[in-house]
């Protein structure tokens, strides 16, 4: 009889991927990114006053300016006859006409030793980057009363 002896299986050599450095590598790549970037001052903070809950007796000392933006993105001043239209450009995220409009209004507010006031009403069908848009050119003219509204009066 003769001896069968067995053969030990082949250990499969299947190549291994050693990980440990590449995490290390993604780790310091993602602080490299994260410390260089810059965050746009432009609209990471707009110090805006927005009014309280409980509506005030106090009467303030200068009109306060109503813009409307509409579901197209045209930005309009002021209310019924007087109403006017500004910018209707959606496609440029500046406003001049508004930006020289608001500088005027802030010039005449402290002309009279009061703060500006901005009402704001928008329609719902509006882009919402259009409103930060308007808030951007309040901001840019130091204007940081803003009240949203959705009363218009016609007069």
């Amino acid at each position: 009889m003769a001896r069968h002896t067995r053969a030990e299986p082949f250990e499969d050599d299947e190549p291994e991927l050693n990980i440990a450095s590449l995490i290390d590598i993604v780790f310091l790549l993602l602080i490299y990114f994260l410390v260089t970037t810059t965050i746009k001052k432009k609209e990471t903070d707009l110090q805006l006053a927005l009014p309280s809950s409980a509506p005030s007796d106090v009467q303030p000392d200068i009109q306060p300016m109503f813009i409307k933006i509409d579901a197209n993105g045209a930005i309009y001043v002021n209310t019924g006859p007087a109403q006017e239209i500004l910018d209707t450009d959606t496609s440029s995220r500046e406003l001049p006409l508004l930006s020289q409009r608001l500088g005027q209004y802030a010039t005449a507010a402290q002309a009279v030793d009061s703060q500006p006031l901005v009402q704001l009403y928008v329609e719902g069908d509006a882009e919402h980057q259009r409103v930060v848009d308007v808030l951007d050119a309040l901001a840019a003219n130091d204007i940081d009363k803003v009240t949203f509204t959705d009363l218009i009066d016609a007069d």
